[in-house]
């Protein structure tokens, strides 16, 4: 259990970096759609020189295509509804409603997994859930009018989509879904997600050297998150290691507050606490 909370914490630092790619990317009118297949074709290159280094058999049976067909569909969505909701929220709201899908994954990981709920697991999930709703804007809830509320419905459809992507994965591997060509499977799942996306809804499609920078480094970081995150579900129980990983805010709160994209509070200070309690916690579970 001890390496599976080790990738989850991997996994919580590169997912707090990625956050912080997806909305400074965001912050311009730019083709979401593209970003998304440039990050799945620059995550997808990844795992294939990494696969060809290792020498590495990949494995397409009918049991890892079809949950990992469905499972990166899911993720891809998920990340395309969050950047799309961070274009009017800022990181801390946002983060703060998509990584509150702590709660569905615990309850599902529950029910359809049968994952066992000990104290420690209990305590730790609550003061994670308490840590994330410490950066809740109270000021952004204050304003909520009609455009701005879709965007808060926008984030909350990202956080649901988010915890089933990590039942169906655990469900997967479970099934005996082969690990490597399942990540694989992942990242190429983003190329035509986005690419449809951009030419159903989109009119700015082209190329840029900005987007292409973009989608590099969130690819970089993406592929980082994904390959750590899916070892830590292989190796442990998901109602333990992505409590973990999704208190990835703290690195995302750390980053932006340093590049002047929002204040470091009193509040936000005593949030970051709270995840550290949370990780031993939940580490002790």
């Amino acid at each position: 259990m001890t390496l599976a909370i080790t990738f989850a914490l991997l996994s919580l630092l590169s997912a707090g970096c990625l956050d912080v790619s997806f909305k400074q990317y965001s912050r311009r009118a730019r083709s979401r759609g593209i970003y998304l297949a440039l990050c799945g074709v620059t995550w997808t290159a990844l795992q294939i020189a990494y696969f060809v280094s290792q020498n590495t058999a990949l494995v397409f049976d009918a049991v890892t295509l079809s949950y990992s067909t469905v499972a990166g569909i899911i993720l891809a969505l998920a990340n395309l509804v969050l950047i799309e909701s961070l274009t009017r929220l800022n990181v801390s709201l946002g983060s703060t409603i998509y990584r509150l899908n702590t709660v569905a994954v615990v309850v599902l990981s529950l029910v359809i997994l049968a994952e066992p709920m000990s104290a420690w697991k209990a305590f730790g999930v609550i003061t994670a859930v308490a840590a994330v709703w410490m950066l809740y804007d109270r000021k952004a809830d204050q304003k909520l009018q009609g455009g701005l509320a879709l965007f808060i419905w926008m984030a909350v459809m990202a956080s649901t989509l988010r915890a089933i992507f990590a039942i169906v994965a655990k469900l997967g591997l479970v099934a005996g879904a082969h690990t490597d060509t399942t990540l694989l499977i992942y990242a190429i799942s983003w190329i035509p997600a986005g690419l449809i996306y951009a030419i159903w809804r989109e009119d700015n499609v082209r190329l840029t050297a900005p987007k292409i920078a973009y989608g590099a480094i969130s690819g970089i970081l993406l592929c980082m998150t994904a390959n750590f995150l899916i070892s830590a579900i292989a190796r442990g129980d998901v109602s333990t290691v992505v409590p973990i990983a999704n208190l990835s805010f703290v690195v995302a709160l750390i980053l932006s507050a340093a590049m002047g994209m929002e204040l470091f509070t009193r509040r936000k200070a005593e949030a970051m606490v709270l995840a550290g309690v949370a990780i031993y916690l939940l580490a002790q579970g």
